[in-house]
């Protein structure tokens, strides 16, 4: 009697192992996205370039492929965003050097403001990432 309620038990999860394993399904690659733009050198930044269909137009941090041959040239990319599940890490002070040294000199209120709106500032503009397949020249030029 024990061991077919033994048996009983161990075949019933057996079989919910099994239906568990059935709905462990990897999820389907993103399909590729196609841009055109012009390939362009970040200045503040050596060996990394930038894609923009236009001057102050939304343009994308290129990764992957190296593109460097393509600078100032019209391209069509194909790739896209880069795996999110990979572990990033941010650096930097927090609060900034120029809020911490004035530490108990400056009013807590002014300081959360000045925190808040320092990471928008002038110069650290955090383009979307892009990471290049393959990169194809193209007819057209790139305006200055």
């Amino acid at each position: 009697m024990r061991l077919h309620f033994v048996l009983a038990i161990a075949l019933a999860s057996a079989a919910n192992l099994a239906a568990q394993k059935k709905d462990t399904k990897k999820p389907a690659p993103a399909s590729p996205i196609t841009l055109t733009g012009c390939v362009e050198r970040v200045e503040s930044a050596p060996g990394q370039f930038t894609l923009s269909e236009q001057k102050g137009s939304q343009a994308y941090r290129l990764t992957g492929t190296d593109v460097r041959d393509y600078v100032g040239r019209r391209v069509q990319i194909v790739g896209g965003a880069p795996d999110s599940r990979r572990l990033k890490i941010a650096g930097g002070l927090t609060p900034s050097p120029n809020i911490a040294a004035q530490a108990g000199a400056m009013d807590p209120s002014r300081a959360v403001v000045a925190a808040a709106t320092e990471a928008g500032g002038p110069g650290r503009v955090e383009l979307p990432e892009f990471k290049v397949k393959s990169v194809r020249p193209i007819s057209g030029s790139c305006a200055e």
